[in-house]
């Protein structure tokens, strides 16, 4: 979901699959840009519109994947991790996909469910002591996961450099009173998901969050997504290219819970290429990782828990993310209409890309990077890029290429 506050300086049914690839190289628009990768004949359209990204000028560097039945089915990426164009975007090319990191949360969370070692039912006190300070004794883990607990932001205010002090941004969250009555109405937690999901987390298995979810989803799948990235791996890292917000933005009226959201907090995109902030857990906005490991990592979701052959989760505990927990206007987002799930959002006016089936997950990070879940067709689409754009879910660049794939699966069915 989009902040508001990430701008340049401050910051259907699938039956059948063609087998042949169409692998790409060639160039596009830019004579010095390419496009690698491949795309079934099915999906060639959505190749094409993947390609029309760089010839319009939209893009600097991109990746897009799709999964269909836990198949990897298109895989492409291209231009450059630069905005000087000296670095080409390559097939392991990684780039901070902001709040996109909040889906990897979030499976954390459904796969300890799954286990019986989390109840999201169970107030947050019964795992986080401390939580139940101020009158919150009562709110469930199921609030935190889908924004209604009344915690989208910290009173007193912190700075984005505090995100580096685990335990004092979680302190702060268990002391301090909620923000509106829990459970009566969503509010985006921007930068608060993650701290209050990790800590539930880290309380349980006496490990980070970064680390149960390299230890139990990423490396079982062998996924490039990081929460907490080490130094070595800073060489693949797309440098995120901002935008700057219309003068017009600056004379927004804003109501309390929006300004200790998006105001009192702030991060800015130069320090997304800082060590710091790779190096650190901030498990709702610093995830690295490319559409390949996001499309495959949520195959688990879209394929009963199962992906890349392996089950990692029931396709009951799979399926809890669509188990709506909250719907109306959010507190945070301008008053948008919103319905969330389990740590994932479900179709809703948020959404300008009407999914083709109601059991569909999604979630978008800053700037543009997306997630696109069809559970009824056992589909993942999943977009990354370093160019960012404004929207507050999503933009037409990914959304043009995931209304192509399903055309090609319509085709496919057909």
């Amino acid at each position: 979901m989009e902040s508001g506050r990430y701008h340049a300086g401050n910051d259907r049914q699938h039956q059948c699959l063609t087998p042949m690839r169409h692998q790409v190289e060639r160039s596009a628009s830019m004579p010095q840009s390419t496009i690698h990768g491949f795309a079934h004949d099915q999906f060639s359209a959505a190749r094409e519109a993947f390609e029309a990204n760089f010839t319009n000028g939209e893009e600097l560097g991109a990746s897009f994947c799709a999964t269909v039945e836990g198949e990897t089915v298109v895989d492409l990426w291209g231009g450059f991790a630069d905005e000087e164009k000296t670095r080409p975007w390559a097939r392991d090319t990684i780039v901070n996909v902001y709040s996109t990191t909040k889906t990897m949360t979030a499976l954390t969370a459904l796969l300890l469910a799954d286990r019986g070692e989390l109840d999201f039912t169970d107030p947050v006190a019964r795992y986080w002591p401390e939580f139940a300070a101020n009158g919150k004794d009562r709110i469930t883990v199921a609030q935190l996961m889908s924004h209604s607990s009344g915690l989208s932001g910290w009173r007193p205010a912190v700075s984005g450099a505090d995100f580096y002090d685990w335990d004092k941004v979680t302190s702060m969250l268990a002391a301090q009173a909620p923000l509106w009555e829990p459970g009566t109405a969503s509010g985006y937690h921007v930068y608060t998901f993650g701290f209050l999901i990790g800590e539930v987390v880290r309380r349980i298995t006496g490990k980070s969050l970064g680390t149960v979810f390299r230890e139990e989803i990423a490396q079982p799948l062998g996924a490039d997504f990081w929460i907490g990235l080490p130094a070595s791996e800073d060489h693949r890292v797309a440098d995120l290219v901002g935008f700057e917000l219309p003068p017009s933005t600056a004379d927004l009226q804003l109501t309390e819970v929006q300004k200790i959201t998006f105001i009192d907090t702030q991060t800015d995109v130069p320090s997304t290429r800082t060590r710091a902030w790779r190096g650190a857990e901030i498990p709702a906005a610093n995830g690295h990782g490319n559409a390949r490991s996001i499309a495959e990592i949520h195959a688990l979701l879209a394929n009963g828990g199962v992906a890349k052959g392996k089950r990692i989760m029931s396709e009951a505990g799979s399926r809890k993310a669509l188990e709506q927990q909250i719907e109306g206007a959010d507190l945070a987002m301008r008053g948008v209409q919103v319905r969330f799930g389990l740590g994932f959002g479900l179709p809703s006016p948020i959404l300008r890309l009407a999914p083709p089936h109601p059991n569909s997950l999604f979630w978008s990070g800053g700037g543009g990077s997306f997630i696109l879940i069809d559970v009824d067709a056992r589909t993942t689409f999943s977009y990354a890029m370093n160019r960012m754009q404004r929207a507050m879910v999503g933009d037409e660049r990914s959304f043009r290429i995931i209304r192509a794939m399903w055309q090609g699966l319509d085709a496919g069915a057909a």
